[in-house]
């Protein structure tokens, strides 16, 4: 064996070591680098949904202490909902707070949640998707490539235009109201005369101001959040529909982690959840009279019996397409609450 194989195979040892070090170093520095969450929604960073996202936020990092950070992406600059969901199958969007009015097209069983007058208060809405059927409803996410984390919140719905005063479903005849891409919503204002136009909802505002439609049914908190009074005159407080909300996680994340990893997420949900709530109360009792203040003028009498009896259609809609049973289940279990 020559002087010079030595000297070449020593230095060639050496090297190997060496890169092997720096490969062994730059794994353990990315085991211990924190992964970065990208959660999305659709409102403004002073939103109930905003509040979530911080609980949220809290409550990841201090789980995981300091594994997973969270970056919030507010106001749509993720996409709209319908969008933000799409996100999270392929895995650009790691988790979504979001409105249950695009969640049919990919969950068709939630549809029962956006039945108009299902609930008749916030206790009961509560409770119900607290219950077994709520779990049953957020495990049935994971047979379309989704993560069902928590039910969150907006509230219950109401109708704002530029028009003029409803008080009757006849005084919705001919309104162009913004309603969500949700069929059964669609349908229930179509029987009260109106001319449902589905949109996303980072392109409503513009759309309010323009003109190109004259009125929207969201929550107060929602109403409240996006500043509405500068483009809505009339707030009738119809409580047509109770809006849950639902934390969605991405599979493409979270199928890869580990049974505790998943439980601070699942954890982190339920923070976010409760936080939200009580900011959906919060604004429920303050957001009228603000609104007020800044101009629109409040229905609060109105005979919510015609407007039940409008919507009634919208039912039969639902029960031909998708059976009976889910909603006899909601109406049970709303009943022992």
């Amino acid at each position: 064996m020559t002087k010079q194989y030595v000297t070449t195979t020593l230095k060639r040892h050496v090297l190997v070591a060496a890169i092997s070090g720096v490969a062994t170093a730059g794994m353990a520095l990315q085991a211990h680098a924190a992964t970065e969450v990208n959660l999305g929604h659709t409102l403004s960073s002073t939103s109930h949904y905003s509040v979530g996202a911080d609980a949220f936020k809290e409550a990841l990092e201090r789980l995981s202490d300091g594994e997973f950070t969270v970056t919030e992406h507010t106001s749509g600059s993720l996409g709209g909902e319908r969008e933000m969901i799409e996100g999270l199958q392929i895995g650009t969007v790691d988790v979504v707070i979001t409105s249950t009015g695009p969640l049919g097209n990919f969950v068709p069983e939630s549809y029962v949640l956006d039945l108009p007058f299902l609930f008749e208060n916030y206790d009961q809405a509560r409770c119900v998707l607290d219950s077994e059927l709520g779990d049953e409803l957020l495990e049935k996410m994971g047979e379309h490539d989704l993560v069902g984390l928590a039910w969150s919140e907006n509230g219950f719905r109401h109708l704002t235009n530029s028009q003029r005063e409803i008080a009757t479903p006849a005084d919705a005849e001919g309104l162009r109201v913004r309603t969500m891409e949700n069929a059964v919503h669609q349908e229930a204002f179509r029987q009260m005369g109106a001319r449902p136009t589905p949109m996303a909802f980072p392109e409503l505002f513009t759309a309010l101001q323009q003109g190109t439609v004259d009125g929207q049914e969201n929550p107060i908190t929602v109403i409240v959040a996006t500043n509405f009074w500068e483009v809505q005159d009339y707030l009738s407080l119809t409580g047509h529909v109770y809006s849950p909300a639902i934390v969605l996680g991405s599979p493409i994340l979270l199928d890869g982690l580990s049974d505790e990893e998943r439980g601070w997420f699942i954890e982190a949900a339920a923070a976010s959840a409760q936080a939200t709530r009580e900011e959906v109360s919060r604004l429920e009792r303050e957001g009228v009279a603000l609104l007020e203040e800044n101009g629109m003028t409040v229905k609060t009498d109105i005979d919510i019996g015609p407007f039940q009896e409008a919507v009634q259609p919208a039912y039969e809609i639902f029960t031909s397409e998708y059976g009976t049973e889910m909603l006899e289940r909601v109406q049970e279990t709303a009943s022992g609450c």
